[in-house]
């Protein structure tokens, strides 16, 4: 007697007889057939998870290709302005050239105080440089002057302060000429000791307003 699982190829009607003797126990109803048969992979192309492989058009592709023509320049970076370069550009309202108006407020015997006061007076504040050189200069000469008036009240009472004063005024001529020389030469000059009042003096002094 065949068992229910039973899979013998041999019998071909084995699956309607376990069908039937199933279905007569606790009312259990088989599924119904169904007309459609078991789906078959394709056969074109020979891969569900891959296409076809797909090929460039050549003339589309070439579009892109850079044909003839000179390369792109590369960047240049704009060039860093030369601080020994002594500008001859000439500045509004005086007709001089930049390089004499920076150089003036350094010359000595008190000219660069003069010198100094006028360009602060007339040079507009988009002049940076001139105006800047201008304040130090001044306040160079104001420092030398106030150093000296001091030196010669004690030297009214003392020889050696006497002594002192012209030893200081010989070397602070010696340094506004070097001063002189190295702004006309467009050279950074930097005095540190009168510093702040270069700042005060060019932020409030002038430029005057014409009419």
């Amino acid at each position: 007697m065949p068992k229910k699982f039973d899979t013998n190829p041999l019998d071909p009607e084995f699956p309607e007889k376990v069908r039937a003797k199933t279905a007569s126990v606790g009312g259990y109803t088989a599924p119904p057939k169904t007309p459609y048969s078991t789906s078959e992979f394709p056969t074109e192309p020979a891969s569900v998870t891959e296409d076809t492989t797909r090929r460039f058009d050549e003339s589309r592709f070439n579009e892109f290709y850079f044909h003839g023509g000179p390369p792109p320049a590369p960047y240049q970076p704009p060039a860093v302005a030369d601080f020994g370069f002594a500008s001859e550009r000439k500045v509004t309202k005086t007709g001089l050239p930049e390089k004499w108006l920076i150089s003036l407020p350094y010359v000595p015997l008190y000219l660069g105080l003069v010198a100094g006061l006028i360009l602060l007076l007339l040079i507009q504040k988009e002049e940076t440089k001139v105006r800047f050189h201008a304040a130090q200069g001044l306040a160079a000469h104001l420092g030398i002057l106030i150093v000296t008036t001091i030196l010669g009240i004690v030297g009214i009472a003392s020889d050696l302060a006497d002594v002192g004063s012209s030893i200081f005024l010989f070397v602070t001529m010696i340094m506004l000429i070097v001063f002189t020389v190295k702004a006309w030469k467009g050279r950074p000059v930097h005095i540190e000791a009168v510093e702040e009042l270069t700042n005060w003096l060019e932020e409030k002094i002038g430029p005057i307003k014409f009419s």
